[in-house]
């Protein structure tokens, strides 16, 4: 078996990204928390400048952090600041968190290929940030469509793939 990799993006809500992720080919785990931010220990009520962030735990003969961007593109609006669906805030800005050069220059790939594709009204406003410590957030959040089927998300597939 091969070595298992993280990859770590926030692309609003964590609770509808972590649903539509879970079930993807290659995605061995998926776990919500806080990145990006100030203050240590966050949660849901005190995560001062971190975004709602998922954790996705892959298997790169089975998926590729190229596919998995061009997923999170397809299922989140990365063209709106601080802002999905109903959502506002930085908690809800578009991001990758990157890890190594390599992470960056696929991100800066599959960004490109997002905007030249025409698809979104606008270019993609989603930011490269180091990856920082992801703190996990609480029981409640995990797995949280999977406890709520009916509960609130603005994530959907929008389009067949970019690449």
């Amino acid at each position: 078996m091969s070595a298992l990799k993280k990859a770590y993006i926030a692309g609003g809500c964590f609770w509808g990204m972590e649903d539509l992720f879970r079930v993807r080919p290659g995605i061995k785990d998926t776990e919500v928390g806080y990145i990006g931010g100030e203050n240590e220990n966050p949660t849901y009520h005190n995560h001062t400048s971190h975004a709602e962030g998922i954790e996705l735990t892959y298997d790169p003969t089975e998926t590729s952090f190229k596919e998995i961007l061009d997923y999170f593109f397809r299922i989140h609006n990365p063209t709106t600041v601080d802002q999905q669906g109903n959502d506002r805030g930085a908690s809800y800005r578009s991001t990758i968190f990157i890890q190594n050069e390599e992470e960056k220059a696929i991100a800066e790939e599959v960004i490109a290929i997002v905007n030249a594709s025409g698809r979104w009204e606008g270019d993609a406003v989603t930011t490269l940030e180091p990856y920082t410590t992801f703190w996990l957030a609480e029981p409640e959040h995990q797995d949280f469509l999977l406890k709520r089927p009916n509960g609130y998300t603005c994530h959907f597939e929008r389009f067949a793939t970019f690449l």
